[in-house]
């Protein structure tokens, strides 16, 4: 005998809209080796930069032809979920690649809109001008910034996620700071500072002794190999992204406190 449940069909759940933060791979080889080494590479300059997050897969601009189905997502997807990202969509893909990537689970996003090609390991050059200072920009998430009082040592690692960061103690080399919106120093930073850490390309760093080993916003970087002017080495400065027509750059310039 069947059990006919009394509670009205509508009561039974709601539909509606939700944001995700979603992180966009945007592939530019089909070489899995190839980019299995880069992404053990970012780790490794980076621990912990990864934490679940979910991936649309982005094949837009490999230049595939429509039956074209070379990238081996079989392969892809659980080295993706070995380096704690999750892939749950597919962008750009037609055909059999298309056809593949249902078959494994993924969702066609191929309306999806990517803000921003994140390049993972770009050296860039100064500008010979630097911007006028400007007001920092706030953090992209409403959460309030995140406060360390004390020096930070070789292997140490901070990450404020979702918030800025801002630091009262010196940054040791070795150390590493990571902020997904802007960082603020008030002392020296000799380490590695992140900011924009999920390609918030508005973010800032911000720093009272400018002499750092890697400084980085949204993914495009500058180590110490490529030396800052003399201006704004040790002194108090500031980091910001920079378009142009050649591309992204970082722009080191004075700070005038």
């Amino acid at each position: 005998m069947a059990i006919v449940s009394e509670t009205p069909l509508s009561n039974c759940y709601d539909i509606k809209s939700a944001d995700l933060s979603l992180v966009a791979l945007v592939l530019k080889t089909t070489d899995i080796q190839a980019i299995s080494q880069s992404l053990k590479q970012q780790l490794d300059d980076s621990p912990g930069f990864f934490d679940q997050d979910p991936v649309i897969i982005d094949v837009s601009f490999l230049n595939l032809e429509e039956n074209d189905a070379s990238i081996d997502l079989s392969s892809l997807l659980p080295l993706l979920r070995e380096q704690a990202l999750w892939p749950l969509a597919i962008k750009g893909a037609q055909g059999p690649l298309l056809e593949q990537a249902k078959a494994l689970g993924l969702v066609d996003a191929s309306d999806a809109r990517i803000r921003r090609s994140v390049q993972l390991a770009a050296v860039v050059q100064e500008s010979p001008k630097p911007e006028p200072v400007t007001t920092p920009t706030a953090p992209s998430a409403a959460l309030g910034p995140m406060v360390i009082d004390k020096p930070l040592r070789s292997g140490q690692q901070v990450y404020a996620k979702g918030r800025d960061l801002i630091v009262l103690a010196i940054v040791n080399a070795g150390a590493e700071v990571i902020a997904d919106g802007n960082i603020h120093i008030y002392a020296a930073l000799r380490g590695k500072a992140i900011a924009g850490a999920r390609g918030n390309t508005e973010a800032r760093i911000f720093a009272q002794a400018m002499e750092p080993e890697l400084i980085s916003i949204a993914g495009i970087y500058r180590t110490s190999e490529n030396a800052l002017p003399k201006d704004v080495w040790g002194q108090a400065a500031q980091v910001s992204l920079q378009s142009g027509p050649e591309g992204d750059k970082l722009l080191v310039s004075p700070l005038k406190l």
